[in-house]
């Protein structure tokens, strides 16, 4: 991409040095000709042939502490705000996807807890009030989506009457 269209006014060693300082975010110029570029494009493809995504999302938070510390009010970094939220959304996605799969043993847990639960006759709501945590952490451990520790498991299973748990 040439830079020129967004860097006006830029004498050729000023334009070879803004190439050079977009590619080092550690560069303390770096994130004053970020918004300049962010100010004046609206191409995302664009920007990312000069910063690669990954490295947008990594420095996105200094840009953008950049930007509102010498711009108080700017439709670009609200826009840019979205760009980056949008790709640090979608790369949780991926990592979830991933990584973060619903484990066998806690999806087991989930519907031994949520059985004994139904059993007693309690709602997620009562049985949240009555071990201390809130509605929607026991609706994501019955759905084996919460990771927990062995004590609040403890606190389930003597609330729900649960002796022993088939996890496999």
């Amino acid at each position: 991409m040439s830079i020129e269209k967004y860097f006006w006014g830029l004498n050729e060693k000023a334009l070879k040095e803004t190439k050079e300082i977009l590619t080092d975010p550690l560069h303390p110029r770096f994130p004053e000709r970020a918004v300049t570029l962010l100010s004046r494009c609206d191409k995302p493809k664009e920007v990312f042939s000069l910063i690669p995504k990954q490295q947008f999302v990594e420095i996105w938070p200094k840009i953008r502490t950049y930007w509102i510390k010498h711009m108080r009010r700017s439709v670009f970094r609200d826009w840019w705000e979205t760009i980056y939220e949008q790709i640090s959304e979608s790369a949780r996605e991926k990592q979830t996807k991933t990584i973060g799969r619903t484990s066998s043993t806690f999806r087991a847990v989930g519907m031994e807890i949520r059985e004994a639960r139904i059993r007693k006759g309690l709602s997620q709501k009562q049985l949240a009030l009555r071990i201390g945590m809130k509605q929607p952490d026991i609706s994501r451990i019955e759905e084996g989506k919460k990771n927990i520790t062995l004590f609040t498991l403890t606190r389930l299973c003597k609330v729900l009457g649960i002796e022993k748990i088939n996890m496999l």
